[in-house]
């Protein structure tokens, strides 16, 4: 049954309109008996609440139009999977030059700690010629549609600091994620679903909600975790004994309410508020059939790896991230925390690498196969890399970030190609470096979102996600 106003509340709204206070207090008596025909007679004349996610346009032609970003949370070793360096194994158990260590802070270990050989082959892969880790066979057989950067480098070095300067821009908690900045600018093209989603697993993230906040944007423009057992978002189903027809009449007091609000006020929290119910009311009906994988095919299934499809990992993530961006999701983020190798290296790493490998490139194949992969950026990587000194006794890596790898696939990227060179103990980037403030600078702009012009005034300044740095990196670019 649909709520009604009490008349303290009708009251206060009348006195906000002359023509109403002139009802009342001139003692006609009719704004309290006739203010439900009020509300609809002026309810063209009231502004419409905005949705905040509707679909804007980029400041300049896209190459892409969406993203996907396995964030490797923990810094997977770029010496195991992607950086092979023949002169760190035959210096293996010696001790670093000096003056390579002029300088240096590592997070834990004594930089005089002596060099830790890699501890996996590595071949040339592809018709580039990628060399590439044994650990990463399916990673490998996708060689020619990605884009490896071997010059990575971030200012962080630490976990939590490093994940949220690789996903906000900044290491102090409280800003914009790189999701968050793409809705604000782009809104999205999903109506049933928000236009960032985030699924975990493995760990979770040390940054935690930080990195995949909204900061100081309005609330919509977060990312929205999605649970892959029971209800995908909490209390999504209704209680017991609340049935539809109820839900709807309440959330339609709810909305001319807010809508009242609104009116008042213009606060856009308020225009949040409104659009947030709504969607939480139709993700009711899609996100249950958006995470029910038993109506994929048996062949993408096992593309994927997935055993059971009703298992929480990091092979199904990958296939909803599919979906959602199939469904319009402008954003979907995997964070995948499990690569914190200070000790146990060689087991723990190959773990790692076979729970993500073949998930990992069936994305890039499936998303490939359906023409998806043209105008969708995906994004592998973690916070930072790991030292070529040891760390716990034999077999263990610390903390490093000067350089590290990550790799690229989709719109506007070159394929086939590796875009910066490391020294020969993969300590420091001798060519073609790229700060985590460049990587987001060059993914925005094929995005087509001037990574200067993508802002938003809070306490007095104008904040962006680079804040004032940042440079495109044409190298990368097809």
């Amino acid at each position: 049954m649909k709520l009604r106003m009490n008349d303290e509340f009708r009251a206060a709204q009348a006195r906000r309109l002359t023509r109403r206070w002139f009802l009342q207090d001139c003692g006609v008596g009719l704004a309290g008996v006739a203010l439900s025909s009020l509300l609809a007679r002026d309810a063209s004349a009231r502004p419409k609440s905005p949705n905040p996610l509707a679909v804007k346009a980029p400041h300049f032609t896209p190459r892409a139009k969406r993203v996907i970003y396995m964030f490797q949370a923990g810094a997977p070793s770029h010496l195991e999977l992607f950086d092979y360096k023949p002169e760190l194994a035959k210096r293996d158990g010696q001790l670093p030059p000096a003056e390579l260590l002029k300088d240096y802070r590592a997070a834990f270990i004594k930089p005089n700690s002596a060099l830790l050989g890699p501890k996996y082959k590595f071949a040339q892969h592809g018709k580039c010629g990628m060399e590439l880790s044994e650990l990463i066979p399916h990673i490998a057989g996708i060689a020619d549609d990605i884009c490896l950067v071997r010059g990575m480098q971030t200012d962080a070095v630490n976990h939590a600091p490093a994940q949220i300067l690789m996903n906000t821009g900044t290491q102090q908690f409280g800003r914009p994620s790189f999701g968050a900045w793409t809705l604000y600018g782009l809104g999205s093209e999903s109506e049933n679903l928000p236009g960032y989603v985030v699924l975990t697993s493995a760990k979770g993230t040390s940054g935690g909600a930080s990195n995949y906040g909204c900061g100081f944007l309005p609330t919509p423009y977060g990312g929205i975790p999605f649970r892959s057992t029971g209800d995908p978002v909490l209390y999504l189903s209704n209680p017991a004994g609340f049935d539809a027809q109820a839900q709807r009449s309440s959330l339609d007091t709810l909305h001319e309410l807010n809508e009242l609000g609104f009116a008042a006020a213009g606060d856009p929290e308020i225009a949040a508020r409104i659009q947030s119910y709504e969607m939480a009311y139709r993700l009711q009906t899609s996100a249950p059939e958006l995470m029910d994988l038993s109506q994929e095919p048996q062949h993408i299934l096992d593309q994927y790896g997935i055993k059971d499809v009703k298992q929480a990992n990091f092979a199904r993530n990958c296939l909803v991230a599919r979906r959602l961006i199939e469904r319009g999701v402008r954003f979907v983020q995997l964070f995948h925390e499990a690569w914190d190798q200070h000790g146990d290296l060689t087991k723990a790493i190959k773990k790692n690498s076979e729970d993500t490998d073949q998930a990992s490139a069936a994305l890039v194949k499936d998303l490939k196969q359906r023409g998806l992969l043209d105008d969708t950026l995906v994004v592998w990587g973690g916070e930072f890399g790991r030292t070529p000194m040891v760390q716990g006794g034999n077999d263990g890596r610390d903390h490093h970030n000067r350089c590290f790898s990550m790799w690229l696939a989709g719109g506007g990227l070159k394929r086939g190609h590796v875009h910066g060179e490391t020294d020969e103990l993969g300590f420091n980037v001798v060519r073609d470096p790229v700060h985590v403030h460049d990587l987001n600078t060059t993914l925005l702009h094929l995005l087509g979102l001037e990574h200067t012009k993508l802002t938003f005034r809070f306490q007095g300044r104008d904040y962006r996600l680079t804040d004032v740095h940042g440079n495109l990196v044409p190298g990368i670019i097809a």
